[in-house]
């Protein structure tokens, strides 16, 4: 079969040429890395090295895992050789020839490194041909994945080895150099996998965050809680205070949002009848990327029948300090280019948390008692006593018109957040009106109307969203107007600009937690959530936890970026791009030839 011109022109040698990308001298230097070498095309392809052969297993000599392999023969003792063969597969690392008659190399598979030593006088005495042996050693680069059949021994140096008995093949040939470090920054971005093969840490840190998702995971199932998975595209995005994504299926009329967070949903759940449920998943934000947030996060939410927001805490302390643990023997043992977590840390997250309540704490840092939240001129009156007190209420809440909810956020984040620097934080009973989804008392020592609900903040970042759900029905449905209220524009019929239902603009139903909000969006009213409320929810507890966020708290990364694996939004799209800049570069080549 012949294949079509454009394919033909895709198969043929490449010669390689500079990318034109303008301006763009990051993205040039970064193909000009990853450009083809014809050079070592052509050496490999006069080896007959550029098979790419499918693997296939000996039974008189199985594959063996290089952890398997050490872990196996860690006990063998030196010059002694083992007569079990095995076959070993893994990324050339390192090769070094001695003289002649010895060359060793080192693989790298499942995160470990085991050396390898082929000792031509053994070999050629066991009937191998060794005469190609110095051009395959010539022709073999850091980053080769090869195959090494070959006995356990323990070098006079005492590294544990396997002793070839047969010439290294090469599997899958490194067309472009590896480098033994990746240091620039928007290299690392824009090639994350050199990054994760050169730089241990960026490879470490996205293995703790599967360790700490496998322990949230057993955390969960030894106290019986089911998993289950929930829509993540649906009409409403549901959950929280944020921009969604929206988007059209074809054939459908109705606009869908990709999902904020599963509250809503798991809720729903508890009220069929699963006391004890949790999800592990994606959840997204059309909002802005900085240190600490990306559009696409994960979240580990849990809700639990008959539980108190007491409960909620002490469970929280079981599991972040079981994670302290945890990542601090990990770093210890196998992630060892981690930030240490030492006894002084770890004393960090000794129970009982702190706890501070919100509205106490926050008239104490300002210095005056707050009016009463609940009144139709709170947020005239706030502002009014800010201002007289020099703090410009239009600089904490810019780019947008104050809200109240979100101005009092951004007072908790002025002066009560930075109270976690040295120990964890629970900020507990916020007003009622950054509550919606929660149950509300009248507090007794301020008499306002609070929340039955309390955030964990370390080092001034949140960690946990936790609160007693509201399951009255009706108290739930006045909660949803009176936060979309406060988002209308005052110059509109509230009545009248609440849409019920609408189309998917916003979340359903909210608590805020720090995104940004376009002025004059309204948040809806899921009338089919409240509708599932009226068959009866048990008093709930309900927990939410940004998996990244605590990630970034135990590998000791400033960024979020790092605790994902092809870093942010940014560096996703722009990979994207620029494989579009070479496919026009490869498009621009054929015309000029």
């Amino acid at each position: 079969m012949t294949p079509n011109p454009s394919l033909r022109q895709l198969l043929r040698p490449h010669t390689w040429k500079p990318l034109r990308v303008g301006a763009d001298r990051h993205a040039s230097v970064l193909l000009a890395r990853r450009a083809y070498h014809p050079a070592r095309h052509h050496e490999l392809a006069q080896a007959n090295a550029l098979k790419y052969p499918r693997i296939h297993h000996d039974d008189a000599t199985p594959p063996m895992r290089i952890p398997v392999f050490r872990e196996k023969f860690k006990h063998v003792e030196k010059d002694t050789v083992i007569e079990e063969e095995v076959v070993v597969h893994g990324r050339l690392q390192f090769i070094r020839r001695v003289g002649s008659g010895l060359v060793f190399l080192v693989l790298r598979g499942e995160f470990e490194n085991l050396q390898g030593m082929c000792n031509v006088r053994r070999l050629e005495a066991a009937g191998v041909d060794c005469s190609g042996l110095r051009g395959l050693t010539q022709l073999l680069n850091r980053g080769d994945i090869i195959s090494l059949k070959g006995k356990a021994t323990r070098s006079s140096t005492g590294e544990l080895t396997i002793l070839a008995t047969g010439l290294p093949e090469i599997l899958s040939p490194s067309l472009v150099p590896l480098p033994f470090q990746l240091a620039d920054m928007d290299s690392r971005v824009q090639s994350r996998h050199i990054d994760l093969l050169a730089n241990r840490k960026s490879m470490d840190t996205l293995r703790l965050r599967s360790y700490i998702i496998k322990y949230m995971r057993d955390f969960f199932h030894e106290r019986d809680f089911l998993e289950f998975q929930t829509p993540i595209l649906a009409e409403n995005a549901g959950g929280a205070i944020a921009r969604p994504f929206v988007t059209n299926m074809v054939g459908e009329s109705n606009p869908l949002a990709l999902r904020i967070a599963p509250e809503l949903w798991l809720k729903r759940l508890v009220v069929g009848g699963v006391d004890k449920v949790f999800e592990l998943g994606p959840s997204f934000r059309n909002e802005g990327i900085d240190q600490t947030h990306n559009p696409e996060f994960t979240t580990c939410e849990f809700y639990s029948a008959y539980a108190s927001l007491g409960n909620l805490i002490r469970l929280t302390e079981d599991l972040i300090c079981g994670t302290a643990q945890h990542c601090q023997d990990l770093i210890a043992t196998k992630l060892d280019s981690l930030p240490r977590i030492d006894d002084g840390a770890a004393k960090k997250f000794a129970r009982p948390f702190r706890q501070m309540e919100f509205i106490p704490s926050l008239e104490a840092a300002l210095g005056f008692r707050l009016p009463d939240l609940e009144a139709e001129d709170a947020l005239d009156k706030l502002v009014s006593v800010l201002e007289s007190k020099g703090i410009t209420v239009d600089d904490i809440c810019a780019p947008h018109p104050p809200i109240l909810p979100k101005l009092l956020d951004k007072l908790a984040a002025m002066y009560i957040e930075p109270n976690s620097a040295d120990a964890p934080l629970f900020i507990t009973h916020h007003p009622v009106c950054m509550s919606p989804l929660s149950k509300s008392f009248v507090c007794p020592k301020t008499g306002q109307h609070v929340s039955a609900r309390t955030e964990l903040f370390v080092d001034g970042m949140e960690l946990a969203n936790m609160y007693e759900e509201e399951n009255d029905p009706f108290a739930q449905r006045d909660k949803f107007i009176e936060q979309a209220i406060r988002h209308c524009d005052p110059s509109v019929d509230h009545e009248q600009h609440i849409p019920s239902p609408p189309p998917p603009r916003r979340g359903a139903g909210a608590e805020v937690e720090g995104g940004e909000q376009e002025d004059g969006e309204v948040p809806l009213i899921d009338e089919s959530y409240v509708s599932a409320l009226e068959s009866g929810l048990p008093p709930t507890g309900g927990w939410g936890c940004g998996v990244e966020r605590l990630v970034m708290l135990f590998a000791g990364t400033r960024r979020i970026s790092d605790c994902l694996s092809f870093g942010n939004l940014r560096n996703v799209v722009g990979v994207s791009n620029l494989k579009k800049a070479q496919l026009q570069s490869s498009s621009s080549d054929k015309k000029d030839a």
